[in-house]
């Protein structure tokens, strides 16, 4: 079964453009040219979604919203594909769930090799026999197969990169890790992101975890690390 790539820009040439790329490498993709018929083709069932933000009807940022609070798609891979640059929209696009942000233009080539770390990271969590399918850790109860996170036994949602940060950190408590670490290994080496991607994750992660943020410990001039609870 080919993989499905939902893929959405109000600029019909570029839909075209890309598409004939993506299914030249073999992927199946649903073409959608405006926010609302995005949403509107998630009954489709795609596997990752490429997104522009400036769209009519309801921008790229509402839509990634939107799927991020549609029970099913919480944790869909999200890359934002947009001409909108600058720090401040890549840090909202990621604060929203966005598990990848690249600015226009780009070749064919990146995005594809972008798409596939994105469908990669994704296995890292949900596919891997050699990790366990549930960690217990004090008040934090993690579920991989299900993508689901426990706190003193209320369930709350974790965006798909955030859940993999915390699941990857959880798994390895005690240890430290460093910014470059964390990208490599849940982000991807083929993915451009910057250190201050890591701070914003386990930033949103801590405001989650509310009284027990501590559970995440920083390590001054290193990294991050998981506290170690019996």
């Amino acid at each position: 079964m080919k993989t499905k790539i939902l893929l959405v820009d109000d600029e019909q040439d570029i839909v075209e453009f890309l598409q004939y790329n993506l299914e030249q490498e073999g992927f199946e993709v649903i073409a959608a040219y405006d926010g609302l018929e995005a949403l509107s083709k998630l009954n489709q069932n795609p596997d990752l979604i490429v997104l522009d933000i400036m769209m009519p009807k309801l921008d790229g940022f509402e839509v990634c919203m939107q799927i991020r609070s549609t029970y099913g798609y919480e944790n869909i891979p999200v890359i934002f594909l947009t001409a909108k640059s600058g720090e401040v929209n890549e840090i909202r696009g990621l604060e929203l769930g966005a598990s990848d942000y690249i600015q226009k233009p780009i070749s064919p080539k990146k995005l594809i090799a972008r798409v596939k770390s994105n469908l990669r990271k994704r296995e890292l969590v949900s596919g891997d026999s050699r990790t366990p399918s549930k960690i217990k850790s004090g008040p934090l109860s993690i579920d991989k197969e299900k993508y689901l996170v426990s706190i003193d036994g209320l369930e709350k949602i974790f965006p798909r990169k955030e859940f993999e940060l915390i699941y990857y950190l959880a798994n390895n408590p005690g240890k430290v890790f460093s910014r470059e670490i964390l990208l490599r290994d849940v982000w991807g080496t083929d993915v451009y992101v910057v250190d201050r991607t890591v701070d914003v994750h386990i930033r949103k992660i801590r405001e989650k975890l509310d009284k027990f943020a501590d559970l995440i410990e920083t390590v001054k001039g290193v990294g991050y690390r998981f506290k170690s609870v019996e």
